[in-house]
């Protein structure tokens, strides 16, 4: 039996990862779900989980204020969409660091990793650390072609990527697009995620490309691009928590 609390403050995003949590084949116990820093404060000081799920952005603060006001000897796995707080996470007994939306597969990798690390959760952190680390060196240009001719394109003139059926795009704030070999599955961690976020599946927009936003169904952001692009543009259910937070920075 694996114990194990989840410390979250966007309901949707509790609620999926609970249940991501419960389809992996072991007998595994939610025993809370909870949304800022102080509930997990008073959970923590009279329950002994075996493992948490730890968001970093927390509704009253960030969450390794948990930890400077009460001692948590359960291993951590981290989720957030920002990977700029790894090295920070892994210094707070994290077994593991999951970028969201969580993926099913690496989730179940994590939990696999707790289990072979049983009495000592430090064991896989040096590794995850020198991942972390290497992946801070961000993409700072992007050699694209348009017919015979090269051009080397700054990630500062980059407005948003897109994907298009079996294509994907960089469009530059001019409006200028190019063909990019790249997939963005590839470009996401390429790109440093203070200036990108990807909003969906088909597009990875910067900071700057937002013209304007409006609320849309299902808790979804419609966003206006600059430059425009002839396609909806609206941030998925999944990421919209993140997405805020990535706004309220």
């Amino acid at each position: 039996m694996i114990n194990i609390a989840i410390i979250e403050d966007e309901k949707i995003a509790a609620d999926y990862l609970e249940k991501l949590i419960l389809s992996f084949p072991a007998e595994i116990t939610v025993m809370a779900k909870l949304d800022d820093v102080s509930s997990a404060v008073d959970f923590l000081s009279k329950n002994k989980p075996d493992l948490l799920f730890c968001d970093i952005h927390l509704g009253d603060d960030i969450s390794f204020s948990i930890f400077n006001q009460i001692e948590v000897t359960a291993p951590v796995i981290f989720t957030t969409a920002f990977d700029q707080y790894a090295i920070k996470a892994f210094k707070v007994n994290s077994i593991d660091y999951l970028l969201k939306p969580i993926n099913k597969d690496e989730l179940f990798a994590a939990i696999n990793k707790f289990q072979q690390s049983s009495g000592n959760p430090n064991k896989n952190i040096d590794l995850l650390l020198n991942h972390f680390t290497q992946t801070q060196n961000y993409q700072q240009r992007f050699l694209v072609s348009s017919g015979s001719k090269l051009k080397s394109v700054s990630i500062t003139d980059v407005a948003y990527f897109f994907a298009d059926q079996k294509l994907n795009f960089l469009v530059e704030k001019t409006g200028k697009q190019y063909i990019v070999d790249s997939s963005l599955d590839k470009l996401e961690p390429m790109l440093n995620p203070t200036q990108f976020f990807r909003i969906n599946r088909q597009f990875i927009i910067s900071f700057d490309s937002i013209k304007s936003m409006i609320n849309y169904s299902k808790s979804r952001i419609k966003i206006e691009l600059n430059p425009p692009i002839e396609r909806e543009t609206i941030v998925s259910v999944e990421r919209s928590p993140d997405f805020k937070n990535w706004l309220n920075r």
